[in-house]
């Protein structure tokens, strides 16, 4: 793990980046970097290549031909910079919807702060809580009992 510096405040640590479905909510890919690794590095390792279309903030705007490698014909609704306002809410509300599971893994399972020492462990307690917060989000799903 590694420190890095956003505006005058310091932090020390690791990120998680996910890939999410946006109809389902359920998340498909999960990648774990030291904090001083820009979040753009990491968009092919979350893409899964079956995609249609790509949202993603503006930290992923300058990687326009990265969906394009990695998946057939994906569509492009990364965040701009000097979009308007208005394309930019439309694209806020779905990815509203990608960060569900997020609070779901931060609120409901606490990952808000590491454990351990090292990111090979950090890693896994992420990816365990992951695949328990895909569980918790079809929890409903699941128990539904078949009609007879």
């Amino acid at each position: 793990m590694h420190q890095t510096q956003k505006g005058r405040q310091w932090y020390f640590g690791m990120k998680g980046h996910f890939g999410v479905d946006s109809q389902n909510k359920l998340i498909h890919s999960v990648e774990v970097t030291p904090a001083n690794i820009h979040d753009s590095h990491v968009l092919p390792w979350l893409l899964h290549g079956a995609e249609r279309r790509v949202w993603g903030d503006s930290a992923y705007a300058g990687q326009a031909g990265v969906p394009s490698v990695c998946a057939p014909y994906p569509r492009d609704f990364t965040h701009r910079r000097a979009a308007s306002r208005a394309t930019n809410r439309w694209k806020s509300w779905i990815r509203a919807r990608v960060e569900h599971p997020i609070g779901v893994i931060k609120r409901v399972f606490g990952f808000t702060k590491v454990c351990y020492r090292g990111l090979a462990k950090n890693r896994h307690r992420l990816v365990i809580a992951c695949a328990l917060a895909n569980l918790f989000m079809v929890r409903r799903r699941l128990l539904r009992l078949p009609e007879a």
